[in-house]
């Protein structure tokens, strides 16, 4: 159920559909950068123990 909003629905609407938007944006950018860097760790790492 959603609640009356009057005149100022598009507004509070649109506020939510950009913050939902920027989430779901950073969620992405983090997951992204981690995967990249647990890459680059493992490679390392690897060369690491190789060259003990």
């Amino acid at each position: 159920m959603m609640p009356d909003l009057g005149k100022y629905s598009e507004a509070v609407l649109s506020s939510y559909a950009a913050t939902l938007l920027l989430l779901a944006l950073l969620v992405f950018i983090t997951l992204h950068r981690g995967r990249k860097a647990r890459r680059a760790l493992d490679e390392i790492e690897r060369k690491r123990d190789r060259d003990a």
